[in-house]
């Protein structure tokens, strides 16, 4: 388990994590998102005890990092995947890692296996793809098979073979009981790995919720209609906070209603409905309503999302 109690780091004058609370449960696969300039780097590094918190502690399976005698056996890191000595050999780096933790060559044989390593473990590791420096940096996190797994941006690189295995991996890893941190700006990759979300915006917490309820909050009431008399309907559902907007084919999206209000509405004015369908965000869409506010650094212009392109 990772445990956050009011954890604080600021660079000078920049507070880079401002006194955030979370923590990260056994048997579910959290993922922790945010934009670029969020904090989440920074908590990271504070979890694998590289930074000192300014205030606050964070803790893992209840010590702070520094303080495990064999930190390998109790939590397994990716943070830079590229900080491995480009002379050695996959085998050897694994193998020197091993030798600080009493961990025996048949380990380290049996995670070259796990990343799919065999073809090149005896080859230097300055030759690696960015995809298979990946896989080695995940392999070494599994090392001391530890209870706890953080891997930022684990599969960067990875062909589509390769992001599948890192998802059936951490779910695996999550099954067994095990407590595991994802961090990744792959949206669609998230949605279909993680059980629960902590979303960073500006160093605090925006967001600390299932996946679903991630989703369901952003969502809102937007409902697809589609009636041989839109006019009608338009009377039938006036109110303040409904508002209806036609669509190109001829439905139309209303919201501030749920399906359910606007067919009880329909069926009292006797108006024929032909189509209600919910409309539901995606991660994506949640994720940026959710940090639209909390962006540090912005481009000139956002791509529209597909509501927004139909209306």
């Amino acid at each position: 388990m990772i445990e956050a109690h009011d954890l604080t780091k600021r660079f000078g004058s920049k507070t880079a994590v401002a006194g955030i609370d979370f923590r990260v449960e056994p048997g579910r696969v959290t993922g922790f998102l945010g934009p670029n300039g969020a904090g989440k780097s920074t908590t990271m590094r504070m979890i694998a005890g590289l930074d000192r918190p300014s205030a606050g502690s964070v803790t893992v399976n209840g010590r702070p990092y520094r303080q495990h005698t064999a930190p390998l056996r109790e939590v397994g890191i990716l943070l830079d995947a590229k900080a491995v000595h480009t002379g050695r050999s996959a085998y050897k780096h694994l193998l020197a890692m091993a030798a600080t933790h009493g961990i025996g060559r048949k380990r380290v044989r049996e995670v070259i296996e796990l990343a799919g390593l065999e073809s090149v473990a005896n080859k230097r590791v300055g030759g690696f793809s960015l995809g298979m420096g990946q896989r080695l940096g995940i392999a070494a996190a599994l090392l001391g098979d530890p209870a706890t797994v953080i891997l930022d941006e684990p599969v960067n690189g990875l062909d589509p073979e390769g992001v599948r295995w890192v998802r059936t991996l951490v779910r695996g890893l999550a099954a067994e009981g095990r407590t595991v941190l994802l961090s990744s700006h792959l949206m669609s990759e998230m949605a279909q790995t993680a059980d629960h979300l902590i979303v960073l915006g500006r160093g605090r917490v925006v967001a600390d919720a299932s996946v679903d309820e991630v989703i369901a909050r952003a969502s809102g009431t937007s409902v697809r209609v589609r009636t041989p008399n839109l006019a009608g309907l338009n009377r039938a559902i006036a109110g303040p906070d409904v508002s209806v907007s036609t669509l190109d084919d001829g439905a139309a999206v209303v919201t501030g209603l749920s399906s359910e209000q606007i067919g009880d509405a329909a069926a009292s004015a006797g108006i024929a409905i032909h189509e209600l369908t919910a409309l539901s965000s995606s991660l994506e869409d949640a994720y940026l309503s959710l940090t639209a506010d909390e962006v540090e650094y912005r481009s000139t212009s956002v791509a529209p999302t597909p509501e927004e392109v139909a209306r």
